[in-house]
């Protein structure tokens, strides 16, 4: 894509990064406070039946999704025009999703900055090994990223380690503001928890609440996973990356029924966000049906993205994601000076998008 091209692309999704009051208070209305019913007939039925109450549950979980897109608009300050009306919402609906505020808006940001960047990998991302670095790794760190990227690991233990690890501690060199925001969400967490707890039991909680926390989490980090880890995904040297071609050519548009739509907020319209990360959610659509060149970007479905498992190791060679068993096959790729760097395991701290 010409540079002339790439400005204008730019250019003509300008006009979606508004933001609108009113859609914003609806989706607040038909988000949250049906969040918190389900919870409660979810409680209500386990006088009924266990197998209602985790159904309940589970679909308490889409709800769980869609407030934590709520939550993503105002890290990216596209939800309101207020800045202190973005830090607000973003903090409660932070307590609700388990994730520190003003942490998840640095390490997100720098995802945006840096996403398809074989050179910076390391923050808010998956980690993604190339071929070379797999076969230059020691067995232990081919063991490592093996297990990371191992489904029953990454989306089995990965909302554990997301929801009690990772998000409830700041970086060594995090700034004060970034510190009272985390601490603040975990104090509110500790105490609305034990609250709900004693009032309606510790084995209710655990079965509604956990149920919701863990299948949210896990279709969160499905979501961020599957659209960036598409066959043909976009990586490239520092000296070769391009923002706007990491945004279009390697997020994909994973196109959901209107259902799974309307629950993950448009996510799906992946490409669109990482190219202007100030367009609503509620307007992504609209912008990717309104500007052609969108259009052409990878388009996966349900069944398709399923394809995206067996993808573990990007051929820097091909310029593609490969399997395990095609490793061997694999063409060498030049030895990347950075090597070392990249091969260390990540923090883990893989975010929804």
């Amino acid at each position: 894509m010409s540079r002339e091209k790439t400005i204008q692309l730019r250019k003509s999704v300008k006009p979606f990064e508004t933001t609108d009051k009113k859609a914003s208070i609806i989706q607040i209305l038909n988000t949250i406070p049906p969040f918190f019913i389900l919870w409660a007939l979810a409680y209500m039925s386990l006088s009924v039946s266990v197998w209602l109450t985790v159904g309940l549950s589970v679909i308490a979980a889409g709800f769980l999704v869609r407030t934590f897109i709520i939550f993503h608009d105002c890290t990216h300050g596209s939800f309101f025009k207020n800045k202190k009306a973005n830090d607000t919402l973003g903090t409660i609906t932070g307590i609700m999703t388990l994730f520190p505020y003003e942490k998840w808006k640095r390490e997100h940001s720098i995802h945006h900055a840096t996403s398809g960047n074989l050179d910076k990998r390391g923050t808010g991302d998956i980690w993604v090994m190339t071929v070379e670095e797999y076969r230059a790794a020691t067995p232990l760190q081919r063991l490592g990223y093996r297990l990371y990227r191992n489904p029953i690991v990454m989306f089995g233990f990965g909302p554990l380690y997301l929801f009690l690890v990772s998000g409830r501690f700041n970086r060594k060199d995090a700034k004060p503001k970034e510190r009272r925001n985390t601490w603040f969400i975990n104090v509110a967490v500790i105490v609305i928890y034990t609250v709900t707890a004693l009032l309606v039991g510790w084995k209710a909680f655990l079965l509604i609440h956990g149920t919701i926390m863990f299948v949210g989490g896990m279709l969160g980090i499905w979501l961020f996973y599957v659209q960036h880890q598409f066959e043909d995904s976009y990586f490239e040297d520092e000296s070769e990356w391009d923002y706007v071609k990491a945004a279009v050519d390697g997020s994909s548009y994973y196109k959901l029924p209107l259902v799974l739509q309307w629950v993950t907020g448009n996510i799906g319209y992946h490409h669109v966000h990482h190219l202007a990360p100030r367009v609503p959610n509620y307007k992504l659509e609209e912008a990717h049906e309104s500007v052609e060149p969108l259009q052409k970007a990878t388009t996966i479905t349900l069944k398709t993205s399923l394809e995206s498992l067996r993808f573990k190791l990007f051929d820097e060679a091909n310029k593609r994601f490969i399997t395990f068993r095609e490793l061997k096959t694999a063409a060498p790729a030049r030895t990347r000076s950075s090597l070392g760097e990249a091969i260390r395991q990540p923090k883990a701290d893989a975010r929804k998008s």
